[in-house]
């Protein structure tokens, strides 16, 4: 400011200064206040969400009353990380044969396999579970596909039901993968792998193929399959017409899985119910998430997300 500019311009100045300042501030009292409402509304409703969750206010099965059919659905990739894992079908399965009004179990299967350690689970839960409750049944009712371990778990049930045009069978094992070691060397990158114990690169894809290493997992994939074929064997008994492609990974249509013996009839949930069973009502046992549930983990994460945002973080910590 120019000495020779007069009082009263200057004063005019500061003042102007002095109300912007005063306007900042109250500007980012109100968007703190602001901010500050919003996380704890946040916090509210995500408190409310997990209470409804412990009492069990949201999504519970009532209790059915009266005979009925048990229903549980085996659906998708048999894996630890996915719902059909063997911990939510054993749950389900177990709700449904210590029910008093359960006549029969449906065992529902739309799966391409998966874990054969996770189907293992399954069906040794089942053969259990039928040796505690002799008095109910369990059929297995096959809808697009029951192949690889869907089929591992589908020979535990007493008889096993599929559509004409079901996909059936694959009773083998696979360990896949990628070489890598072409594209290296064109592209010039060499492979530094340093390791305390000589198999401990077991199958590295970006190191040539080890005779020794692939002889071992053969084995293996051998040993694994053989387990696969006595659980076969053992559900199906002399039902069941081995032929030289009977273990052999192949898949049949369901008409065809039933002339070889891999499955019983053809027969849909309702047919089973209705016509099997005895008792055409219904009752789906499969664990399923409720809504809260469901609404708490999305909006924990949603509001994790926030919270990275607000922080002035770009991406998530690994």
């Amino acid at each position: 400011m120019s000495e020779m500019e007069p009082a009263g311009e200057k004063e005019n100045w500061e003042r102007k200064v002095i109300e912007k300042l005063a306007h900042s501030a109250l500007d980012e009292q109100r968007k703190s206040r602001n901010w500050g409402i919003f996380f704890k509304t946040l916090t509210f409703i995500y408190l409310f969400a997990l209470l409804f969750i412990a009492f069990g206010w949201l999504g519970g099965r009532e209790s059915p009353s009266g005979d009925h059919t048990a229903l549980v659905d085996l659906n998708g990739v048999i894996a630890a990380d996915t719902h059909a894992n063997a911990d939510v079908i054993s749950q389900g399965l177990q709700d449904a044969f210590e029910n008093k009004g359960t006549k029969g179990v449906i065992l529902r299967i739309n799966s391409p396999g998966g874990s054969p350690v996770q189907a293992g689970t399954i069906n040794t839960e089942i053969h259990r579970l039928r040796q505690k409750y002799p008095k109910i049944p369990l059929y297995a009712v096959v809808e697009d596909i029951c192949a690889s371990g869907g089929y591992y778990v589908a020979v535990a049930a007493d008889q096993i039901y599929v559509n004409r045009a079901s996909i059936v069978g694959s009773i083998g094992v696979l360990m896949d993968g990628f070489g890598f070691t072409g594209t290296m060397e064109k592209l010039g990158v060499e492979r530094r792998l340093l390791t305390a114990g000589e198999n401990k690169g077991f199958l590295d894809p970006f190191s040539p193929m080890n005779a020794a290493q692939r002889e071992y997992a053969q084995k293996m994939l051998g040993e694994i399959h053989q387990q696969f074929i006595d659980v076969v064997r053992k559900g199906r008994g002399k039902r069941l017409k081995e032929g030289p492609d009977t273990y052999s990974g192949l898949v049949w249509t369901g008409q065809r899985s039933i002339e070889l013996g891999l499955a019983d009839a053809l027969g849909s949930v309702d047919y089973v119910a209705r016509e099997v069973i005895k008792a055409e009502k219904i009752v789906d046992f499969t664990p399923r998430e409720n809504l809260a549930e469901r609404f708490a983990k999305r909006f924990g994460a949603a509001m994790g997300n926030a919270l990275m945002h607000v922080g002035g973080a770009s991406s998530p910590v690994r």
